[in-house]
C-alpha cells in the first residue's frame, strides 16, 4: 500500500484508508464528503482549518 502523503486529496486518502476519517474528524475536518475534500490535498485543508500539518500527519502516521 502506498504512504500517504499531505500532497494527496482528502477524498484519495478516505478511498486509499478509510480508517483515517476519525482521525480527521476528530481534528476538525468535519465535511469529508463535500466537493472541497475531493480536490484539496489534505495539506490545504490543514491550512484552511488552522491545523498543524505535521501534527495530522503524525496522528494519521499512528494507524500504521
Amino acid at each position: 500500500m502506498a504512504a500517504i502523503t499531505k500532497e494527496m486529496t482528502i477524498g484519495e486518502i478516505l478511498r486509499m484508508k478509510p480508517e483515517v476519517a476519525p482521525v480527521l474528524m476528530e481534528a476538525g475536518m468535519h465535511c469529508l464528503g463535500c466537493p472541497s475534500a475531493q480536490g484539496e490535498s489534505l495539506e490545504e485543508a490543514a491550512m484552511v482549518h488552522g491545523m498543524d500539518i505535521d501534527s495530522l500527519m503524525a496522528k494519521i502516521a499512528e494507524l500504521n
